[in-house]
């Protein structure tokens, strides 16, 4: 991935969440099962690929709409069940 902070971070926690989701929806214990995997990877190419890079707002809150109408569906639907998790595990 990309080596500044912004996209390195951005690539992480996209990871992470997908991770996440597999794990506990999809009983994955170790690998991400195929529709993850594709997912992931899916949204990793469009992370190196964004033109905005460092400047890079959130996606929710970006002008340009770079996944396709499917994965943009699967990812809004991961993102809405781990990220509240992800606040609450996080916590110190």
């Amino acid at each position: 991935m990309e080596k500044n902070s912004r996209m390195r971070r951005e690539a992480e926690t996209v990871e992470v969440m997908i991770r996440q989701y597999c794990h506990t929806k999809h009983e994955q214990t170790r690998n991400l099962c195929p529709e993850c995997n594709e997912l992931l990877l899916y949204a990793l190419k469009r992370l190196k690929h964004c033109p905005f890079q460092e400047r890079k707002t959130t996606c929710g809150n970006c002008g340009v709409h770079c996944y396709k109408p499917g994965m943009r569906d699967k990812i809004r639907q991961i993102m809405r069940y781990v990220g509240p998790r992800m606040l609450l595990r996080n916590r110190s």
